[in-house]
């Protein structure tokens, strides 16, 4: 019986071997490793004046955000108006998407709108999610920031079109 470990932990190991990235010995790494954008993530079109995305070896926040003071300046100009289209819940998005952007599963399409958090509105691009309604918005980290919101918290916001 005791020599049957080593052959039995042979095979495991080899069978294991095999597997194509749909199985990993280090769950808890798995947790970390950043997630792959979906097709809903990527901008619509190309924005010449879009902010460029972070360098590869951005770490903090100031680092991923490459919004400019314009940019800034301009997203804080929204007041609240356009077609109402509820309320949901949001958490930090992809940081290495750059701008001003909403996933949300309010829009079906890419659209302007704007969000407010605590009575602050700015614009945004509405990016739809694919979600359910009901499951959550995912906001850019330029967006959290210059509504003052924790980049670690789940913030309700209102949503609206135009």
């Amino acid at each position: 019986m005791q020599n049957r470990f080593p052959i039995l932990l042979l095979i495991c190991s080899t069978a294991l071997a095999g597997c194509s990235g749909g199985f990993s010995l280090d769950p808890v790494r798995d947790l970390f490793r950043p997630a792959q954008p979906t097709a809903a993530a990527q901008p619509a079109t190309v924005d010449p004046d879009a902010p460029p995305p972070p360098a590869e070896d951005a770490r903090t926040p100031d680092d991923f955000d490459t919004t400019s003071e314009a940019d800034r300046a301009a997203a804080s100009a929204a007041d609240e108006g356009g077609a109402d289209l509820g309320s949901t819940s949001a958490t930090l998005g992809d940081p290495t998407l750059p701008g001003f952007w909403l996933e949300t599963p309010l829009v079906t399409e890419v659209t302007q709108g704007r969000i407010s958090y605590m009575g602050r509105w700015i614009s945004v691009e509405l990016r739809p999610s694919g979600g359910v309604a009901g499951s959550g918005s995912r906001i850019s980290l330029a967006a959290m920031r210059l509504l003052d919101a924790p980049l670690t918290a789940i913030i309700d916001i209102r949503v609206s079109a135009g």
